[in-house]
């Protein structure tokens, strides 16, 4: 009997790296049929078009699969562990996961013999991915990193097989877009140096000429639930904050970002909505969890965005961190009123009814009457707070005196 065909499913944008792959897995790697798979984590639709009609061109079997809701709801468990890395929110990271997961039940389903990227070997993203697939008994192909592959030749190599990539260039920069996040890298934008024009940014107006806005979010237990008192479903509610937002020009981060391998990059990130919930999240935590749970939770955040910008979200770490991550955002329920002006998104209101908050006893202008606390209680505490500091200062200078005498 004749061998079946051997198939392999690729990570397919319709960009000039995974354009370029079709052809190499074919030829390089002696696959009889590559199957695209693009993945909508809240790309523009021209993204799909594009994908679409380069899948056609190159004769490939293409298939578009919705994961905006699965994307929606990562982005919300990183909204409960206030997730940032290196003080951006994570986007692209979050993003691969649901991505490689989404293409390996293609493959699966569809009887592939491998799962293929076009990614570098230089970024973080062939990292994320394989994470998701090397536990799984398809083999992973790297054509970009396998071949070395550098932009320079994947164009030239375009122009000479007429592979229709517009000549193999996208534009000078290279952005990937997503619910969460847009994320812009490349050109001029490399040298830390340039001062980025306006041009590249789309989801943020230039902060400024717009008057202040105010945007009430509702939580419950550490989830977004509502918008000025409306309910609203996770990918509308990110995408209307994304809009809102960006309007006041909210959102921007110009960082130097450390990568997974060591190589320190210049990142330029826009991320409206993400601001928005991660400063309202953070804000009511302020009102109704208690100082040890803050100090601790601090911690158990920190180690989740490491995990998250790995793209290692379900690794039993997470697992484990989100057990206590949830345990505290059962009383994260109530809202936030945050402030949205010339750039910035700052908590103007809370409430809740778990607030570890006494206005009496906080008060200057009145005794505490339900927690039983006086002004005066607090000498007692006075004369504790730095004795032992100052018993080993007078330990000290005595001691120098004394070792002075002759």
């Amino acid at each position: 009997m004749p061998e079946e065909p051997s198939r392999v499913a690729l990570a397919f944008s319709g960009g000039l790296d995974t354009t370029v792959c079709v052809p190499l897995l074919e030829e390089e790697y002696g696959y009889d049929e590559v199957v695209g798979v693009t993945v909508d984590v809240g790309q523009p639709r021209k993204e799909f078009d594009e994908a679409e009609e380069t899948a056609a061109a190159l004769d490939v079997e293409h298939y578009v699969v919705d994961a905006r809701e699965a994307f929606a709801d990562l982005c919300l468990r990183s909204v409960k562990a206030n997730a940032t890395y290196q003080g951006y929110p994570l986007g692209t990271a979050l993003a691969r996961p649901v991505i490689a997961g989404a293409i390996l039940d293609v493959a699966l389903g569809e009887g592939c013999d491998a799962v293929a990227h076009g990614c570098t070997g230089k970024g973080n993203d062939q990292l994320r991915f394989e994470a998701v697939w090397r536990d799984s008994p398809l083999d992973v192909v790297a054509p970009v990193r396998e071949l070395g592959l550098t932009r320079d030749w994947e164009q030239e190599y375009a122009a000479e097989r007429g592979l229709p990539v517009e000549g193999g260039s996208e534009g000078r920069y290279s952005i990937d877009t997503n619910l969460w996040s847009r994320s812009i890298e490349g050109s001029e934008l490399e040298d830390p140096a340039t001062i980025p024009e306006d041009d590249i940014y789309d989801w943020t107006q230039t902060p400024g000429g717009k008057a202040a806005e105010l945007v009430e979010v509702e939580f419950a237990e550490g989830e977004p639930v509502a918008l000025d008192g409306e309910g609203v479903e996770p990918v509308e509610l990110i995408e209307t904050l994304n809009e809102r937002a960006g309007a006041h020009g909210v959102g921007r981060t110009d960082m130097m970002e450390d990568r997974m391998l060591g190589l320190k990059v210049r990142e330029n990130y826009e991320h409206p909505a993400a601001t928005v919930l991660l400063t309202a999240h953070e804000a009511l935590e302020q009102l109704v969890l208690t100082q040890e749970e803050r100090q601790f939770k601090q911690q158990v955040d920190a180690q989740w965005a490491q995990k998250g910008y790995q793209g290692l979200v379900d690794a039993p770490l997470v697992d484990a961190l989100e057990g206590f991550i949830d345990t505290t955002n059962e009383r994260v329920t109530g809202t936030v009123t945050v402030k949205l002006e010339g750039g910035h998104c700052r908590p103007v209101a809370r409430e809740s009814e778990y607030a570890v908050y006494s206005e009496s006893a906080a008060s200057f202008d009145e005794e505490d009457v339900t927690g039983g606390i006086t002004q005066e209680d607090a000498t007692g505490v006075a004369k504790y707070h730095g004795f032992q500091s100052r018993l080993a200062n007078r330990a000290i200078e005595n001691a120098r005196g004394t070792d002075g005498e002759e």
